[in-house]
């Protein structure tokens, strides 16, 4: 599923991650935890990939196409636990 969101919402949802999400996220998916830092626009591409973000310049940071929601998913998961 893609999804398209702004860079600085984006970065919002990474900011207000409990901490440890990253890491939390990373072992969920088998994935690097650089990978999932990079999926919210770090840049980590020694120990990380890039993970199908693709970023156009514009307002709010510009736009982010995301061809795979699943870490913006658990991410978004991890901030309604937090809330309730």
């Amino acid at each position: 599923m893609t999804k398209t969101i702004t860079f600085n919402e984006l970065r919002k949802i990474k900011d207000s991650l409990p901490s440890g999400s990253m890491a939390k996220i990373a072992e969920e998916l088998g994935l690097e935890k650089e990978s999932v830092k990079n999926y919210f626009g770090g840049n980590n591409y020694d120990d990380g990939v890039s993970i199908g973000m693709h970023i156009e310049p514009g307002p709010d940071g510009g736009l982010v196409l995301l061809d795979d929601t699943k870490i913006l998913d658990i991410a978004l998961r991890m901030l309604e636990e937090q809330d309730s």
